[in-house]
């Protein structure tokens, strides 16, 4: 109460869990049908505007969906407000183009086979109704436009069909003389023309200049640049720039700088290789350009820290601004602690203000503004904690998953195996965290969650760590654990609470 006059709202609490359903599939398999190793999906990505969702997968294609919810939406905006209800609709896509990305290659002077498989898409600015978008394997990066291009048909021929007797040749009744099929007449030799042939008054009806129309359309994907020859190792991540202009491209040991018109030229903006190769202790994992500020981006490494960097400060960027990492718990160190605190994904939130990483056991959220630790962790798999020896010897232990954030940056998710996935809820005071299956029921796996933990990082900062109540050594419905099923690679469209996520070659869409 201030005044008599104002009252002070009370803060609203967390949002309420999310209910999701499933929206379609693309690629379903049916029982016991062997998945081709080249359909395996590697890559997903929606653009910015959510109306178009790119895969790349191992054979090097990329296929591309666009939105049909919204296109369909009939009637007026005055019929729609007239109606006594709302239209609850939910994203939809269908089948747009694909087409080959990349080939194999191999390298002669290192005598090495580089793979065709996408590693990693991502959208580009849109102009002219053409859809921009760049796709890399380990080596390569292409630059790609996606274009509809009208298919030019001749739909009225040369002459009359009921009155031609072959091509060129001259049906009127003027004439009774005989004409060959390509037009001469059959008693003359080739050197004499008709030079006394007239034309009839008011010309020939059946002569008619033929008419070209653009009836079809046809959606053609052009390679407009190819960016190569500048990683020595294996690139895991590429990103766009909110210039507009310019990309960054990242292997193990080095972050190149590129521009999009300049194909033959980049520059090297951070370098962590040591003189002596012996040296290397850890290497870039991933890296991703902040949503709005052009100066900086950030990347992860092998030993589980984040650095932020600003390009301003210098040409080679070989110190950073901000370092985020975790302090370790005394007494919990084991052989695997360096390996599943390996970073495998970065991603900002939409308005920059904080970092989601994925390691191998688990999701941290950071605030770029505290570098003093996460703001809050989330336990993805904390049951397999117990089998990291088994995971170690199979080399589960290595996979790579991704991470994604909403777009109001209320929610998170990430993959796990058995084709699972988690969505876990990020506003202050959330308990969401809830376990989804790759298929058309994805609630079926639907595990109870435990009451977060917190503990005081100060006196207004909590750090969380939020798990769900899991059974060691099984998954989320009981059965032991299958650690040949993953689920690497999801996004989370950018406007909506909608998943795509790749179970094998499989494309599966949720909504809530």
């Amino acid at each position: 109460m201030n005044g008599g006059d104002e009252v002070v709202a009370a803060p609203a609490g967390p949002p309420n869990p999310l209910e999701w359903k499933f929206s379609q599939v693309f690629g379903e398999r049916t029982a016991g049908e062997e998945v081709q190793e080249v359909d395996i999906i590697s890559a997903i990505e929606f653009d910015k505007s959510g109306d178009h969702l790119a895969t790349g997968d191992r054979g090097g294609r990329v296929v591309l969906f666009e939105r049909t919810d919204t296109k369909d939406a009939g009637g007026s905006r005055r019929d729609r407000e007239r109606m006594d209800y709302s239209i609850s609709r939910h994203p939809e896509f269908r089948y747009k183009t694909e087409f080959q990305s990349h080939e194999p290659e191999f390298d002669y002077l290192k005598s090495l086979e580089i793979e065709e498989k996408i590693n990693k898409i991502r959208w580009c600015q849109t102009a002219n109704g053409a859809l921009f978008l760049l796709s890399t394997n380990d080596k390569t990066i292409k630059f790609w436009k996606v274009q509809e291009k009208k298919i030019k048909k001749i739909s009225e021929m040369n002459v009359d069909p009921s009155k031609a007797m072959g091509n060129g040749s001259i049906g009127s009744s003027s004439s009774s003389r005989a004409y060959l099929a390509n037009g001469g007449a059959p008693d003359r030799s080739h050197n004499n023309l008709s030079n006394d042939y007239s034309f009839p008054p008011g010309g020939i009806p059946s002569l008619k200049l033929p008419v070209v129309s653009s009836q079809e359309t046809s959606l053609l994907a052009r390679c407009r640049r190819v960016y190569a020859h500048a990683h020595d190792y294996h690139i895991n991540s590429i990103s766009n720039n909110s210039d507009g202009e310019t990309f960054i491209s990242a292997d193990d040991l080095r972050i190149n700088l590129w521009n999009l018109e300049i194909s033959n030229q980049s520059f090297n903006i951070v370098d962590v290789k040591p003189a002596n190769m012996e040296d290397l202790t850890e290497v870039i994992t991933s890296a991703e350009f902040h949503p709005t500020h052009c100066n900086t981006l950030a990347y992860s490494s092998s030993k589980g820290s984040i650095r932020l960097v600003d390009l301003r400060q210098s040409a080679l960027c070989d110190s950073h601004t901000k370092l985020f990492e975790e302090q370790e718990a005394p007494g919990s160190r084991s052989f695997f602690t360096e390996i599943i605190a390996s970073i495998s994904d970065i991603k900002f939130g939409k308005d920059g203000r904080y970092i989601l990483s994925r390691d191998y056991m688990t999701l941290k959220l950071w605030d770029i503004n505290m570098d003093s630790g996460p703001v809050a962790t989330f336990q993805v798999h904390e049951y397999l904690r117990p089998k990291l020896c088994d995971l170690y010897e199979n080399d589960s232990i290595f996979d790579k998953f991704e991470c994604c954030l909403s777009g109001d940056g209320l929610r998170i998710a990430t993959g796990s195996y058995s084709n699972l996935f988690r969505v876990f809820g990020c506003a202050l005071g959330s308990a969401e965290a809830t376990t989804l299956e790759a298929s058309k029921n994805p609630m079926r796996r639907q595990v109870p969650t435990s009451t977060p933990r917190q503990r005081s990082l100060g006196n207004s900062i909590t750090r969380v760590v939020r798990r769900g109540t899991e059974a060691p050594g099984v998954d989320a419905n009981g059965n032991s654990f299958d650690f040949t099923t993953k689920l690497l690679h999801l996004a989370w469209h950018p406007t909506e609470n909608s998943i795509a996520c790749a179970a094998a070659n499989s494309l599966y869409m949720y909504y809530a």
